[in-house]
């Protein structure tokens, strides 16, 4: 075990004698030692009860015979970090909890760790640590929250975000818009969609690093504490088995992962997150793989935001087991922490209520959620979830609204600036840039907010989950760097075609050549964090991973 190397040995007294002032007893001493790293705080939503999970985890670690150590990470909540300062620091976060989750394994020789975690940088932060580590390794996600209630109406926090639009645009008051955001949000768990925190349980579980059902259980429900429980109890089993986090995360099961996300439409910050996952796995993904199985793979769950399903209902269908089952066709065979095939997995687990998880033959769509888009405006590609565009949206030409940052554009559509039809451009906002390519989700809600429906926003930062409409983000190269989106002047016409996956400026060649040389980038002041992640990360296309 990896952990004699803390323990065994009379030149290791010293180390044991901090251990046993943990009350580690002689019989534990020979005991796979197993790591909990978990995000617990009672600043998220989505972690506030990870506490009395971690409580499950450790007697499951104890009942399967391993000791249980628990440690600590950051976790950022993007909701409300959103539309300030704050967002700059969300994705840099994902970095910071894989190294520090690497620290704690690698200085205390861990032979076992289980990720207790939730929300949208924590669990790519936690399975990136798991997979560039490889010790074997679980994780546990912390649940969605429950859907909020007003009027008879489900809501989840989209819902508070688009009641802004709708004050500005007169459809609804302050005093309404306080009442909703009373009744939104009823407790602890992520938010209720299939936004990026869902997205990423669910990949999770598709990749096969959590127990079955994991991703959909409700924060709230039994089940969750008797999945950690199951889960600290099977960490022991991978230990004495010798299966690692790269026995488990292939390409096989990769690409599933991603068929999932094609089938659920996902959210697009999924693309960013796989590729940093397969990256630490030594995995190859590229962009082409995900439009390569978004043509193959059928949309076939009508998931909030772009449809009416929360994840809850998704539970009650059957979950992510019940969508495998769908996709058998489709899938790879792929080891699981469970023990179990994933294609055996499928087989045993049938669809609950077919208007949520649809037939391959009757999907919402042909084809898979997301879609790389490429083309002048984005050499290197760029990113939308067609799940959630309208079919008269997908395709589109229209006049470039130039920002060089999310403020301005902010600005403009809130004080009416936006007509229907205008593209918005906001760029300086990627990885490098901003920095910390934040996510767009105040205005694109704004304009849901007001009512306009034929509005594209495009962006070198990215999108929340919880962002619907023609949005198209993670543009590469980013505008710091020289890419084409710095180029676009006011009125240009931009063409998207989601058909084609195209995305275009419509400026020759030699105009956009000449704009090139007399451009130059922007300069900020930085500091901390921001000025040694500007300065290290790679951009979109490749996972926004740190430079090797």
């Amino acid at each position: 075990m990896r952990s004699d190397e803390v323990k065994k040995g009379y030149t290791r007294a010293p180390n044991r004698s901090l251990l046993r002032a943990l009350g580690v007893t002689d019989r534990e001493m020979e005991l796979p030692f197993i790591g909990i790293a978990n995000s617990w705080n009672n600043v998220v939503p989505g972690h506030t009860h990870l506490r009395q999970l971690a409580e499950r985890v450790r007697e499951g670690i104890c009942a399967g015979g391993g000791v249980p150590f628990e440690f600590n990470t950051i976790g950022i909540c993007d909701g409300i970090a959103m539309g300030h300062e704050g967002m700059r620091y969300s994705l840099p976060s994902r970095e910071t909890i894989a190294d520090s989750v690497e620290l704690m394994i690698q200085a205390h020789r861990f032979d076992g760790l289980v990720c207790l975690c939730t929300c949208d940088k924590i669990v790519p932060g936690m399975l990136m640590a798991a997979a560039r580590c490889n010790i074997p390794a679980i994780v546990v996600t912390g649940g969605p929250m429950l859907s909020g209630h007003c009027g008879g109406k489900d809501l989840s926090l989209i819902d508070v975000f688009e009641g802004v639009g709708k004050v500005s645009a007169g459809a609804m008051t302050e005093d309404e818009l306080r009442e909703l955001e009373k009744c939104a949000m009823p407790g602890c768990g992520s938010c209720q969609g299939l936004y990026t925190a869902n997205t990423m349980a669910c990949m999770t579980e598709a990749l096969g690093m959590s127990l079955p059902r994991c991703a959909a259980i409700p924060a709230v429900h039994a089940e969750k504490l008797a999945i950690a429980r199951e889960s600290g109890e099977r960490v022991v089993s991978l230990v004495r088995e010798g299966v690692r986090p790269r026995d488990i995360i292939t390409r096989a099961s990769m690409r599933n992962a991603i068929r999932v996300d094609m089938a659920l439409g996902g959210s697009t910050n999924t693309v960013l997150h796989l590729m940093a996952i397969a990256e630490e796995a030594l995995v190859p993904v590229t962009l082409d793989d995900f439009n390569e199985i978004g043509d193959a793979v059928p949309h076939i769950c009508h998931m909030q935001p772009g449809g009416p399903h929360s994840m809850e209902t998704l539970y009650y269908a059957g979950g992510i087991p019940a969508v495998l089952h769908r996709l058998r066709p489709y899938l790879e065979e792929g080891m699981t922490t469970s023990g179990n095939d994933v294609r055996a997995i499928a087989e045993a687990s049938p669809v609950v209520d077919a208007s949520v998880i649809r037939s391959i033959e009757d999907p919402v769509h042909s084809a898979g959620g997301l879609k790389i888009l490429k083309g002048s405006l984005a050499p290197a590609g760029s990113v939308i979830k067609a799940a959630a565009v309208n079919d008269a949206m997908w395709q589109h030409t229209g006049p470039a609204r130039v920002f060089d940052s999310e403020k301005s554009a902010m600005d403009a559509i809130l004080s009416d600036r936006i007509r229907e039809g205008d593209v918005v451009i906001i760029r300086y906002e990627g990885p490098a840039g901003a920095p910390g390519m934040p996510e767009m989700l105040s205005p694109t809600s704004a304009i849901m907010g007001r009512g306009m429906t034929r509005v594209v926003l495009i962006t070198d930062g990215r999108f929340s989950g919880g962002t619907r409409g023609p949005c198209i983000g993670h543009v590469a190269p980013e505008a710091a760097v020289g890419g084409p989106i710095a180029l676009i002047e006011e009125g240009d016409e931009i063409a998207i075609d989601l058909h084609q996956k195209s995305l275009h400026i419509l400026v020759d060649a030699q105009e956009l050549e000449k704009r090139r040389a007399a451009w130059k980038p922007p300069q900020r002041s930085l500091e901390g964090v921001l000025l040694r992640y500007s300065r290290m990360v790679d951009q979109a296309d490749r996972g926004a991973v740190m430079k090797k």
